[in-house]
């Protein structure tokens, strides 16, 4: 973890972010600007800058990651509507936060 990493600071729990998930390998919260009536982030408490920056090691982070969203689809009720679990890659596929972090959105009627 760095310091300076707003993901972080608030795997850490150093801000008011409410959690919907919280163990000793991720976290999960809504996302402060939804693109969808669900929108949540899941979110590794190691910090890796991006999926270029996955080594091997990470392999049990990313699935726990992926199954952490299914059962956030669940809990949300939207896992038999549908939902989208994606990851933005670098600035030029949408990353903004520069840690690791899966998008779980849906919820459309």
């Amino acid at each position: 973890m760095t310091a300076d990493c707003l993901f972080c600071r608030i795997t850490r729990g150093e801000t008011d972010t409410e959690f919907l998930l919280d163990n000793e390998m991720l976290a999960v919260f809504r996302d402060i600007h939804p693109h969808a009536p669900v929108h949540l982030l899941i979110v590794p408490k190691k910090h890796i800058r991006s999926i270029n920056d996955l080594a091997a090691e990470d392999e049990p982070i990313v699935a726990g990651m992926v199954l952490a969203g299914r059962a956030m689809a669940r809990r949300t009720g939207i896992a038999a509507s549908g939902y989208k679990l994606f990851f933005n890659v670098e600035s030029g596929g949408g990353q903004v936060i520069f840690h690791l972090h899966l998008h779980l959105v849906g919820g459309w009627r």
